[in-house]
């Protein structure tokens, strides 16, 4: 059921912001209690020193991230990243 909620919640602000009617959760946050049967709106601000949306950015490039595998936080299974964004293998026993 709480699949359902939630992603009836995410459909309409979707369609909401496509096609530009009624209010969307921009700025704010809403929570919901599903044990409790609750929903709970929080209003958020902008941090104006955030390094992605702040008044000075400076995370510009978010391509590493497009293809989605092999990005900048993947680990090996050993739990070290060397080498694992630019596709080599680790080591064997290291």
């Amino acid at each position: 059921m709480l699949p359902g909620v939630v992603g009836t919640i995410q459909a309409t602000e979707a369609v909401k912001l496509l096609l530009g009617i009624g209010e969307p959760l921009i700025g704010r946050l809403l929570t919901y209690d599903a044990l409790g049967m609750r929903f709970r709106e929080v209003r958020l601000r902008r941090d104006p020193k955030c390094p992605l949306c702040g008044t000075s950015p400076t995370i510009t490039d978010l391509a590493i991230h497009r293809n989605g595998a092999g990005a900048a936080c993947e680990a090996s299974p050993d739990g070290h990243r060397e080498g694992v964004a630019a596709g080599v293998a680790p080591k064997a026993g290291g």
